[in-house]
């Protein structure tokens, strides 16, 4: 049974995408591609169709990444099938769970840096659409930290329902 996994920031064009294909690649990296399912979307509907912010499209091949993505929003009926929904920030948190049909399926929404120990109390990925270069490379320092710990819970979960 595949596991469901989808980040969340405002548009799906920086925080999301860049968060959907490096968590996709260490997905790979343990083998669990054929277990775990991962995208992204938006909060909103402003760029839905478009690409990812070429921004995040250089930081992404620069690093190894894969980078084709197109926008979209995030539709409420999606909780049923998805297992986990990952917010960037607290504004995502708080938005989703108003979406969620049920308190079963707000429960299924996370701040990404919680998975990142070293985070602390600050567990917002700081939106870089409006800097500059910099602030996307943070964007991606702050979710390959993440994702890691990400991992674990998944591969947890994944290797408890085949038991």
């Amino acid at each position: 049974m595949t596991y469901r996994v989808c980040f969340v920031c405002t548009g799906n064009i920086c925080r999301s995408p860049m968060a959907e294909f490096v968590f996709r690649a260490r997905v790979a990296e343990a083998g669990l591609e054929d277990l775990v399912e991962v995208d992204s979307a938006g909060t909103g509907g402003w760029h839905e169709g478009e690409g990812a912010d070429p921004r995040t499209v250089t930081v992404l091949r620069e690093n190894g990444y894969e980078a084709e993505h197109t926008a979209r929003q995030f539709d409420p009926s999606w909780f049923g099938r998805l297992d986990l929904v990952v917010a960037l920030d607290a504004g995502h948190l708080r938005a989703l769970r108003r979406l969620a049909p049920t308190e079963r399926d707000a429960e299924k929404v996370r701040l990404l840096r919680s998975y990142d120990p070293a985070a602390g109390d600050d567990l917002d990925v700081p939106d870089p659409y409006y800097g500059g270069p910099e602030g996307f490379d943070a964007c991606l320092e702050m979710v390959e930290a993440a994702s890691h710990g990400l991992l674990a819970v998944v591969r947890e979960r994944v290797e408890g329902r085949a038991a």
